[in-house]
């Protein structure tokens, strides 16, 4: 019998790590003060994810940036707000303290209280549209283009597209390369960045590739448009794209 082949998740394990090992050769200046890599401190219920919901191919994968300080920094989880993580998609695991931790931003795990709210609107979507994590997962993924974090002095989010230009390339460019893998292998109907930058590094780290990309509001509190309706908006375009965004709708 001719060999398969690592399945679906085991290849995306192996992206994760090799994206993990290479950005720990980075370095980072001021205004960055800490970078917390969620993949190394927070491995196991990032694992735990892929291998649960990573499997299968056709389906529609929502790209993010990378992680907020309360949601992926806690759970290695992709816009991973605790309570869905824990109690909707049954993922917990160990999280161990990222070194050098920022004593504003300390890791907590599954024991942090604070609540991500982009999670808690993208998640709270998935959960009421879907109702299960099966459901769900049968027919999206979900994944970020760059799994660090990074924080000011002050304990500031600092976005990537903010990083000092010559520190920035080189990230760009083990993020886009994981990103064309993660795609290779997921070989999805289509990818859709959650907000702007991550449609346009999707664009980039794609092209060439057969695959429609599209883009949906971001859910971020900061940005108005989602604090006036982000479920409303986000299905909207989901169906102007031919994306069923419910059972049932499309």
């Amino acid at each position: 019998m001719a060999d398969r082949g690592p399945s679906t998740a085991e290849a995306l394990v192996d992206v994760a790590r090799e994206l993990s090992a290479a950005l720990s050769r980075l370095t980072f200046s001021p205004p960055v003060a800490c970078v917390y890599d969620p993949l190394t401190y927070a491995w196991a219920p990032h694992e735990a994810f892929l291998r649960r919901y990573g499997e299968g191919t056709g389906r529609v994968v929502f790209v993010g940036m990378n992680p907020g300080p309360f949601g992926m920094a806690q759970t290695g989880v992709p816009f991973g707000e605790i309570e869905a993580v824990r109690g909707w998609m049954r993922i917990e695991g160990r999280v161990d303290r990222p070194d050098p931790e920022h004593p504003r931003r300390p890791v907590e795990g599954f024991d942090c209280r604070r609540s991500e709210v982009s999670g808690r609107r993208l998640w709270g979507w998935a959960r009421e549209a879907w109702g299960t994590p099966e459901a769900f997962f049968r027919r999206f993924f979900v994944i970020n283009w760059c799994p660090l974090c990074f924080l000011e002095d002050t304990g500031r989010n600092r976005t990537p597209d903010r990083i000092a230009a010559d520190e920035r390339a080189p990230l760009f460019e083990l993020c886009d390369r994981a990103l064309r893998a993660q795609i290779e292998v997921l070989q999805p109907r289509r990818v859709v960045g959650v907000g702007t930058f991550a449609e346009a590094r999707a664009r980039a780290a794609l092209a060439g590739m057969d695959v429609p990309i599209g883009r949906v509001l971001h859910p971020s509190p900061a940005s108005p448009a989602a604090n006036r309706g982000w479920q409303e908006a986000v299905e909207a375009e989901l169906a102007a794209m031919g994306v069923e965004p419910r059972p049932g709708a499309g």
